[in-house]
């Protein structure tokens, strides 16, 4: 674990205690992991060349390791915060 880790998980409980009022716990906890997932993809098309280089899957299925998955993993909070 790294300090990204912790700053993901910071944002992530940030903009959903922002979203909960709007949207509901579980919506603005879906979109906070939907945009972390999303920016890992990208970032995973970027290594592969670009987007525009490599196929229309390759970021979801290349270039991961256990820090990118943990990047992604890192922005839901545990389930008590939920409680």
């Amino acid at each position: 674990m790294n300090t990204s880790h912790l700053e993901h998980a910071f944002i992530a409980v940030a903009f959903q205690c922002l979203l909960w009022p709007l949207v509901g716990r579980w919506v603005g906890g879906s979109l906070i992991v939907a945009v972390f997932l999303g920016r890992e993809i990208a970032q995973h098309e970027y290594a592969g060349g670009g987007p525009n280089a490599v196929g229309y899957f390759y970021g979801l299925v290349h270039h991961w390791s256990p820090d990118s998955i943990f990047d992604v993993l890192s922005p839901q909070p545990p389930a008590s915060c939920w409680r």
